[in-house]
């Protein structure tokens, strides 16, 4: 089924474009969120009413890519992070912590457009991470991941097992022995008496 894209969609292409999709992907997804409109004869002359508008956005787009590329190809991102005693963090560094330290620094990119060699970095070190931005354009920044300096305290003593009803009645049968004894010993020095 032909669609035209009312908005950009980063996995279908932008807007005013025309795509072959699916028909349950059209009528579920695209449609009603208003991100496709039907290629009918009527849809064509509104998108083309509207084509000189849709290309001034998408030079000014680029546009902003092109500032933003600049900034993030000198851009340079340090983590710190916990990690062991041979550089291997306690958790890995994903794109969502990309995406969250960029925005801490000015720059709001989803963390969809961060790309990270295999699922993120496991370890201390130097990466590079690329950030797709429009069309075609991409921005390589480079991470540098330290490790922080975690305090280990001393290990507590450990402390005594809890006792169970057993234990209990092992130590109370003991001393209901001894006093068993001392009665026994009572009865007979009365009796020799």
């Amino acid at each position: 089924m032909k669609v035209i894209l009312n908005k950009d969609l980063a996995t279908l292409g932008e807007e005013g474009d025309v795509k072959e999709v699916a028909k349950g992907y059209a009528r579920n997804y695209l449609f009603p969120r208003g991100i496709a409109l039907p290629y009918t004869p009527r849809m064509i002359k509104i998108i083309e009413g509207r084509r000189a508008e849709i290309e001034s956005r998408k030079e000014q787009k680029r546009l902003d890519a092109r500032g933003i590329k600049e900034k993030l190809d000198s851009f340079e991102l340090s983590l710190t992070m916990p990690a062991g005693a041979n550089g291997k963090l306690y958790g890995a560094v994903t794109n969502q912590t990309i995406a969250d330290e960029l925005a801490k620094n000015g720059f709001q990119i989803e963390r969809k457009r961060i790309e990270l060699a295999g699922n993120g970095f496991k370890s201390v070190g130097k990466y590079k991470a690329i950030i797709k931005l429009y069309e075609n354009q991409s921005a390589e920044i480079s991470v540098n991941i330290i490790a922080a300096e975690i305090k280990t305290e001393a290990p507590a003593a450990k402390p005594a097992p809890r006792r169970g009803r057993r234990d209990e009645r092992k130590e109370e049968n003991p001393a209901k022995e001894t006093q068993t004894a001392e009665n026994a010993e009572e009865a007979s020095a009365k009796e020799t008496e």
